[in-house]
């Protein structure tokens, strides 16, 4: 851990407004999944329809990322980092006060605008900050802050629901009030986090640009889609993993925290050690093969195993290496773009990715509802996409030690 001690203050102040940014973001996102069986009573609606509640923010962080990426590489990363915060923290405050399922629909799919804004705006914050030898240690770490935020989601609702679940009409609207508050941290982010070295040296070089349509040249197409489709089957899995994790657990008749905490424990353990094993002669390709190799295998333990240790063994070991290893992407997108363009381009690739794994909720939902069972689609789901990761990933170069500091 001697690395601990190179990173300067302003480097820790980057890290954390890009990493509480994203943890409370986990949270906003996920309490959701907790309240699908009281919003399906209130608004008597289909699980597609549930589904789709998912599916909607995943489409519009589209905008957001896009959105965010092109302003952070013109302006700066630290003035759409903040906006974004506002913006998801003010629609999950306003899902709460739905009046019809349309209405919780709209509120959830522009909550996704800014869910999409934070990591292409934190992101190229935090790996422009720190050296480029702990890159992939920074990346795995930032990464598992959505876990964290997974984590929290879980806790609020195992002790703060049975105290309004006396309501259930009022209850699951008093878990979604609570994203308000993430809106807090906008006002240390304002006055106590630096403005990326990287982009402020690039500005002063070159002025600034606005570099979206340059992901589509020649130069850069081919990195564009490569990442695009990677990101794809990378979200493609995550959902299928996490989204209707905690309706499968219902329906065994199992509590859900100490599962997901299973999960996601393992999730964060795993952005971390393969952040940092992706720095090693595995590099990155290797890293995310390995690991993802080994979540595959262990999809028949997460979803068929028959008893509770089985059941809980199996969850960590998803979060550990399937889930886990997504702690490489803010790294290795970051290695993929040149400054100018790093924003937008890890933004573009993540969050168009994420539009393309958008309807797994709804497909999954969709499927039960035509009678196949959960487990059997979330299984089926995980291999499949697992295997379009690591063949995406091996469509591109290896960056393990690419420095950001580039002329272009």
């Amino acid at each position: 851990m001697r690395w601990f001690r190179e990173i300067t203050p302003d480097q820790w102040k980057a890290f954390l407004a890009a990493y509480l940014g994203w943890v409370l973001d986990g949270f906003d996102f996920y309490i959701l999944t907790f309240l699908l069986t009281d919003i399906q009573r209130t608004f008597s609606i289909t699980n597609a329809a549930l589904g789709a509640l998912g599916t909607a923010p995943l489409v519009f962080r589209v905008v957001g990322g896009i959105g965010a990426g092109a302003a952070a590489d013109r302006w700066g990363r630290k003035g759409p980092l903040m906006f974004s915060i506002l913006w998801y923290s003010a629609l999950a405050f306003l899902s709460g006060f739905s009046t019809s399922y349309g209405m919780l629909f709209a509120c959830r799919a522009l909550f996704g605008i800014g869910m999409g804004g934070v990591w292409a705006a934190g992101v190229p914050l935090t790996i422009e900050h720190w050296p480029a030898h702990l890159r992939g240690t920074v990346s795995g770490l930032l990464q598992g802050g959505y876990s964290i935020g997974i984590i929290l989601s879980a806790i609020v609702y195992q002790f703060g629901y049975p105290i309004v679940s006396g309501r259930p009409e009022l209850g699951w609207r008093v878990m979604l009030w609570i994203g308000i508050l993430p809106a807090l941290l906008v006002l240390w982010i304002m006055s106590q986090v630096r403005e990326s070295p990287v982009w402020l040296a690039r500005r002063k070089a070159h002025g600034e640009q606005f570099p979206l349509a340059r992901l589509f040249t020649r130069e850069l197409a081919p990195t564009t889609i490569q990442t695009t489709l990677l990101m794809g089957a990378f979200l493609f899995s995550n959902q299928s993993i996490t989204f209707w994790y905690a309706r499968f657990l219902a329906s065994i008749d199992r509590e859900p925290l100490p599962f997901l905490l299973a999960l996601n424990v393992g999730g964060i353990a795993g952005a971390a050690l393969w952040g940092r094993l992706s720095e090693t002669t595995l590099g990155r390709r290797g890293a995310l093969t390995l690991a993802m190799s080994i979540g595959i295998t262990a999809t028949p333990l997460y979803l068929f195993a028959p008893t509770g240790i089985g059941l809980w063994l199996g969850a960590l070991i998803v979060g550990l290496f399937a889930a886990g290893c997504l702690g490489i992407m803010p790294g290795y997108l970051s290695e993929r773009f040149p400054t100018s363009a790093r924003a937008v381009g890890a933004g573009f690739a993540y969050h168009v990715g994420a539009g393309l794994a958008a309807f797994t909720p709804y497909l999954v939902g969709a499927l039960q509802d035509r009678g196949l069972p959960l487990p059997s689609v979330m299984g089926g789901f995980i291999v499949l996409s697992g295997l379009l990761v690591i063949l995406f990933v091996w469509l591109g170069p290896e960056t393990r030690g690419k420095s950001l500091v580039e002329s272009r």
